[in-house]
């Protein structure tokens, strides 16, 4: 970064910075102040950030959940997709939002809406929470419950916090606050707590790379945007000071990572959680050390969730490098984003044209957010109110929540019971009464109404499935245990949900 200059403008003292090689002029100042991008820069980015994500993700399927115990052995790759691209979880779940918010204009879609979008495009090739959250949206609970941890077992710990984010962070450019609200959105469809907190550490990540090819300043961001009581911040915190002890041997910190986060005698919490999968993004991009090929390949070999990992060090990486560079490397990309899963959605998608969305998009939070569409020396570019890193949504305590929950709901799950008609009523206040802990205390003041709910909630097959065949172990225990007493029934064999 080369100091150009220093100003007064509008009596605010700034810093006028140009980003060697980043295209950028910033103006900074203490609430963030303003910088310019050239419209040429900021597609380049947007559209290398998402092949970067895309060929993470599809590059890394072949490794995904095959290193656990210990580290992967690959020690070359060439990023390609020979065939072009297509729709995977990493991608196509934003892909559904992203279209929507296009042509409905709207960067923050409701919850009602987004609940219609899952019913009628969100139906296969999903797993784990965004599999549980949607059956839950069949008895008519909506987001951001669908991702509460009273209500869905996943919430906690699940990594779609992480790979439900990158695209958004990609919408705005040096605002990771902003990039963080619209991230959490729609990753709170699915999780909550900690995976939250990886939402708004790998969105500011994503923002902050618009400006900065420093990874050491861009996790800075990231950990800025952090509540002060999460366990990402130690978690980073171990990776980086590995990485100082051990700068030439991956495998070490990639050991010492294992055995500290492996936690949970190898559920899928210790292959699908948020701990050693955030760890090893962070150690990617670290051992990586700038170079796209290597980071990806670092992603591949630490393991775990690999495809996920690597799409979103790809994310960062390629909104540094920038699609030009990318392909200028002569790396085989066919430009094409084939629809295999998602109902109701364009069949002609390309790289491209999801980017230019992105692009679309992006020019709409930026004029939001007090920024605007700008000639420079004859050229579009826009000037941006950039902000500071910070936490927007605070670390949700268990406890706290289940009560909180349970005294807002009360009355409703109450009414649902003693009153209700539809079928769909009933199942959705039987298995809320059961997550709050009510079950007991209506099954007693309402018997009949409250066998007729639990029958009502044991036909939403797919429901009663999720709970008790498609839940992570030991963390649904309870909630089976009190599914059972309740009177729910469990299903004698697990059942494909799609």
């Amino acid at each position: 970064m080369k100091r150009i200059a220093v100003k007064i403008r509008h009596f605010l003292l700034v810093i006028v910075i140009m980003s060697v090689g980043l295209g950028v002029v910033a103006a900074k100042g203490e609430s963030g102040g303003f910088l310019e991008i050239s419209a040429e820069t900021l597609t380049d980015k947007i559209r290398g950030g998402l092949l970067g994500q895309m060929l993470g993700n599809l590059n890394g399927l072949e490794h995904e959940m095959k290193y656990i115990n210990e580290p992967g052995n690959v020690e070359s790759y060439m990023p390609a997709l020979p065939q072009g691209a297509w729709t995977d979880d990493d991608t196509d779940l934003e892909w559904v939002y992203i279209y929507i918010m296009q042509h409905e204009d709207e960067i923050f879609l409701s919850s009602e809406r987004i609940a219609e979008l899952w019913k009628s495009r969100v139906n296969k090739r999903i797993w784990c929470s965004n599999l549980y959250a949607r059956q839950l949206m069949d008895i008519g609970i909506e987001p951001p419950l669908t991702g509460t941890f009273a209500l869905n077992p996943w919430a906690d710990f699940n990594i779609s916090g992480q790979f439900i984010c990158e695209t958004f962070g990609l919408l705005a450019p040096a605002m990771p606050q902003t990039a963080a609200r619209i991230g959490l959105n729609y990753t709170r469809v699915t999780i909550d707590a900690e995976p939250a907190q990886t939402t708004q550490f790998f969105t500011t990540m994503i923002a902050t790379a618009f400006t900065s090819n420093d990874m050491a300043e861009i996790l800075d961001a990231g950990v800025a945007a952090l509540d002060p009581n999460s366990i990402i911040r130690g978690i980073v915190g171990d990776v980086r000071r590995w990485h100082r002890q051990y700068p030439d041997d991956w495998r070490k910190t990639r050991q010492l990572v294992h055995d500290k986060y492996t936690r949970h005698g190898g559920t899928m919490r210790d292959m699908n959680g948020h701990e050693l999968n955030t760890a090893s993004i962070v150690a990617a991009l670290l051992y990586g050390g700038g170079d796209f090929a290597r980071t990806l390949m670092t992603a591949f070999n630490f393991g775990w969730d690999a495809d996920c990992n690597a799409a979103t060090a790809g994310t960062i990486i390629g909104v540094i490098k920038g699609y030009r560079w990318m392909m200028a490397q002569r790396w085989q990309i066919v430009d094409r984003y084939k629809n295999t899963t998602r109902e109701e959605m364009p069949e002609d998608e390309t790289i491209t044209s999801y980017a230019d969305r992105l692009v679309e998009l992006a020019e709409r939070v930026i004029n939001g957010q007090g920024g605007q569409r700008i000639v420079v020396n004859g050229r579009i570019a826009y000037r941006i109110r950039g902000e500071k890193p910070a936490n927007v949504l605070r670390l949700s305590k268990r406890t706290e929540q289940a009560k909180e929950l349970r005294e807002k709901m009360k009355a409703e799950v109450e009414a649902g019971i003693a009153g209700g008609t539809a079928a769909e009523e009933k199942a959705r206040a039987a298995y809320l009464g059961i997550c709050l802990d009510l079950a007991e205390p209506l099954s007693r003041k309402y018997p009949d109404k409250w066998a007729e709910a639990v029958e009502a909630l044991n036909d939403q097959w797919k429901v009663v499935q999720v709970l008790y065949h498609h839940s992570p172990l030991p963390a649904a225990d309870k909630l089976q245990g009190k599914a059972g007493a309740a009177g729910l029934k469990k299903p004698a064999e697990k059942k494909d949900l799609w």
